[in-house]
């Protein structure tokens, strides 16, 4: 009788919960179609067949882990990848978010699945341009994350091939690049401010206080659980208005509204203001059957539908014509079907209850939606309205603006109400004076109890503050903590050496009784011992930093510099010359002076040693 198979759908995620408990590695979020293949290519292309073959596999070789996590992290990246969007968010995007910043306020900038960098490095030249260097350097740091630490470790290296900057501007590789060696490294002083550290989206805590987050086409490898947690970490990361770049491959569905898109097509938008968190409605491109059947007399059931609304609306043209008007804007502003199709300014609804031109043009021209509350409206002797108005702007499908929708809500009710409640307040304060001589007891109770109330308040913002903070900092200070324990002991061990070497060294030149200065590739003296010092009355600190062609010493300098830059340019040059010169004490004296090159560990010059040694008199 054979053995029973196990579920294949089991033995893959039993391979998923060793990668977890061994590595630390959650796939549990991403989508099991596309992981279960990756996994499956990477056993074909060592010849195993079976999960549980794989996992005895995994456990005999730690350098399988490795290789598949690559086949797993597919790390497609590019500079400026899709053109488009990047000259989008460089000329529109960046300068209003910098618009918004004061001169020193700190822009944070986060790439979530950096891969090798080529992406984080984009948004610094882009951040460059618009700012300059200078206020570049002093305020923008970018963090740029990964799961993945091998392709962390590229970027940190900020070179790349002639092929990688194919599709980076001629201008910005001349400005942000140095050649080197066949190769393009990124601007030593504009990398500083390029930040990169491991972060699992679906695990660790995010970044926080984010002014524009990217993240491009990370998203489709999540199921839509998994997407939804992560789009509700970046509603927490971004500060109020911030900004959020995705690809192509992630849209924006209507389920909930916790990001406005500035730019659909690219991909953009903005975190919404009142937004709840929950990211649900934000996913990557599903597959929807289409189940739409035709539905007859759209048209007049649309317009019975406006018409009947019973909130008073009034929708204008783009050229301040007024286009449509419910039935219950009629009979609230007086107005009749005639007033359709006559320009708005013609209308007593143009300046009542409110001068609403003014909104209109303002919702026209910054396309987002207005609302004006607390408008009253004398309709009549004794008749009083409350309104609150939205303004809202209709946008086409090419994004041109059709027209503007105001729409009317009555809140007289709610308004009589509060004005009802608050003469109920009123009766009550008069109430309590009454009682209050008879209360003072249970007042100071009140007050003492009020003011531990404030303080718990107060306590409870100040831990849910620390907590958040704690939350995003715990993980990483754990996993960081042993190896600063690490590099602490090996920088002891190696400052004890360090010292004990420039002892040794400090021994010798001071033992020296020849004047002995070594100077670096551009002849500025690293080293100047007491023999130098007795020879031309110099001191060490005066000397060390400086030219030697600046030095004003009775040496003469300027006839040295050729067999200087001869020992500078050739490692294996030494040469003695003999120059007439005035020592400390204003002789004329003859010094030999031995010029040879110093080598660095790779054999090539690093610099030069003048040694000077003041002759005896000859007859």
């Amino acid at each position: 009788m054979n053995a029973r198979r196990p579920d294949p759908d089991q033995a893959f995620e039993d391979v998923l919960l060793y990668l977890k408990e061994s590595r630390g590695f959650d796939f549990t979020g991403y989508k099991r179609t596309s992981l279960q293949r990756r996994v499956r290519h990477r056993m074909n292309q060592i010849g195993i067949e079976d999960y549980p073959d794989y996992i005895d596999q995994l456990q005999v070789n730690a350098d399988e882990f490795s290789a598949l996590f690559n086949t797993i992290l597919i790390n497609v990246t590019g500079f400026f990848r899709d053109t488009e969007a990047w000259t989008y968010l460089r000329e529109d995007v960046i300068p209003a978010i910098l618009a918004e910043r004061g001169p020193d306020d700190p822009i944070r900038v986060w790439s979530a699945g950096c891969a090798s960098g080529e992406e984080a490095y984009s948004l610094a030249m882009a951040l460059a341009e618009a700012m300059g260097p200078d206020r570049f350097r002093q305020q923008v740091k970018i963090y740029a994350t990964d799961v993945d630490n091998e392709a962390l470790t590229q970027a940190r290296l900020a070179s790349y091939g002639e092929r990688d900057l194919q599709s980076v501007p001629p201008e910005f590789t001349a400005k942000y690049f140095e050649q080197q060696n066949g190769r393009y490294s990124f601007r030593k002083d504009l990398r500083r401010s390029v930040i990169f550290g491991r972060n699992d989206l679906v695990q660790d805590a995010p970044i926080s206080r984010i002014d524009l987050l990217v993240c491009r086409n990370t998203l489709m490898y999540f199921n839509q659980e998994t997407q939804s947690k992560i789009l509700g970490r970046f509603h927490f990361a971004l500060v109020p208005k911030g900004v959020l770049f995705l690809g192509k491959a992630e849209m924006l569905l209507s389920h909930s509204r916790i990001f406005d898109p500035i730019d659909l097509k690219r991909r953009i938008f903005r975190k919404a203001p009142n937004g709840s968190g929950s990211a649900a409605g934000f996913v990557s491109h599903p597959v929807v059957h289409d189940r739409r059947v035709d539905v007859g007399g759209i048209d007049e059931l649309r317009e019975h539908a406006f018409s009947a609304s019973p909130v008073a609306q009034v929708v204008v043209t783009a050229d301040d014509v007024v286009a449509l008007a419910n039935q219950q804007a009629q009979t609230t502003f007086g107005l009749s079907p005639k007033d359709v199709g006559r320009p708005l300014r013609d209308l007593d609804l143009s300046y009542r209850p409110i001068e609403l031109r003014g909104y209109v043009e303002q919702a026209r021209l910054e396309r987002k939606s207005l609302r004006v509350k607390d408008v009253e409206w004398l309709r009549g002797p004794g008749e009083s309205l409350w309104f609150e108005i939205h303004v809202n702007p209709l946008v086409g499908v090419d994004n041109t603006i059709l027209g503007v929708s105001v729409v009317f809500h009555d809140v007289t009710s709610a308004r009589r109400l509060l004005e009802d409640l608050e003469y109920a307040n009123r009766q009550l304060e008069s109430a309590y004076e009454e009682l209050q001589s008879t209360n003072e007891e249970l007042e100071t109770t009140n007050e003492e109890l009020q003011s531990t109330v404030e303080e718990l308040e107060t306590t409870n913002e100040e831990l849910q503050s620390t907590n958040e903070e704690l939350e995003t900092m715990n993980e990483e200070l754990q996993s960081t903590n042993d190896e600063l324990q690490t590099i602490n002991d090996t920088l002891r061990e190696r400052s004890v050496e360090l010292d004990q070497v420039n002892e040794f060294l400090e021994s010798i030149l001071t033992s020296l009784r020849a004047g002995v200065v070594v100077l670096d590739l551009q002849m500025r003296v690293l080293a100047w011992n007491r023999g130098a010092e007795e020879l031309w009355g110099v001191r060490r600190d005066e000397a060390e930093g400086e030219h030697l062609l600046n030095l004003d010493i009775g040496l003469p300098v300027a006839d040295l510099r050729p067999v200087v830059r001869s020992a500078l340019s050739d490692a294996a040059f030494i040469d003695e010359v003999k120059v007439s010169a005035v020592n400390r004490r204003g002789r004329e004296v003859v010094v030999r002076v031995v010029c040879s090159s110093l080598r660095n560990n790779d054999g090539e010059p690093g610099g030069a040693i003048l040694v000077m040694e003041q002759q005896t008199d000859q007859v």
